[in-house]
């Protein structure tokens, strides 16, 4: 199944949510994997983002609802990235 990079920045409303709340992460995980992705991986970042995931979803329409989904709530900005396995990559480019 193909792999996405989930870059996320909490808003404001966002650190309130999770200083107040801390295990919304994990629910909020949970919602990722009822949209229809697995999550692989996470961590928490220092820096411009706050956190990396790592999902596995069927689809770009999968994840790019996923997105919408999670910012329409006002608590968290999200960019995604495709991850493109090295292995298939360099397949690609020896055709």
């Amino acid at each position: 199944m193909p792999r996405f990079i989930l870059l996320s920045t909490l808003t404001d409303k966002g650190l309130e949510t999770i200083a107040e709340n801390p295990t919304r992460i994990t629910e909020v995980n949970k919602e990722v994997e009822g949209m229809g992705a697995k999550i692989v991986d996470q961590y928490a970042l220092l820096g411009p983002y706050d956190f990396l995931t790592i999902i596995e979803a069927p689809d770009n329409e999968t994840v790019a609802r996923i997105s919408v989904k999670l910012g329409e709530r006002g608590t968290v900005k999200i960019m995604s990235l495709p991850a493109i396995p090295t292995e298939s990559f360099i397949k690609s480019l020896q055709k």
